[in-house]
């Protein structure tokens, strides 16, 4: 398994997980996933998501306070972009006991491209 240095400890991964329990938070985290690097200008994410701006401030908030997200001042643009250490944390937080504590074999399934499953599971 590949090492992360992000740790996250449970009140972490509890306030990420709440944020990501909101559909709309949900939708703009895939959305700058997606994005990659790059990441998206409010007005763009609010585009794709067809969504106010206003409404779409207050979710990027909370998803930058729960360190999903993160914020870069670009010019006279905030720049927000998914934080891959803190999710790839998260995702090691939910899986480290992930077959009684031993080492998973990780293999492609038959579901939705990327999508990964423990083999021993």
């Amino acid at each position: 398994m590949e090492s992360i240095s992000t740790f996250i400890d449970e009140p972490q991964a509890l306030k990420a997980l709440t944020a990501l329990a909101q559909a709309q938070r949900l939708r703009a985290f895939k959305a700058l996933v997606v994005a990659g690097p790059e990441g998206l200008t409010p007005g763009t994410l609010a585009q794709q998501l067809e969504s106010s701006p206003s409404g779409l401030s207050f979710h990027l908030k909370e998803l930058t306070h729960s360190g999903l997200v993160a914020c870069e001042q670009r010019g006279r643009n905030l720049i927000y972009r998914a934080n891959f250490p803190q999710m790839n944390a998260l995702l090691a937080y939910l899986t480290q006991h992930c077959c009684q504590g031993d080492a998973c074999d990780l293999a492609q399934t038959d579901g939705p491209a990327s999508a990964t499953a423990c083999t021993q599971c």
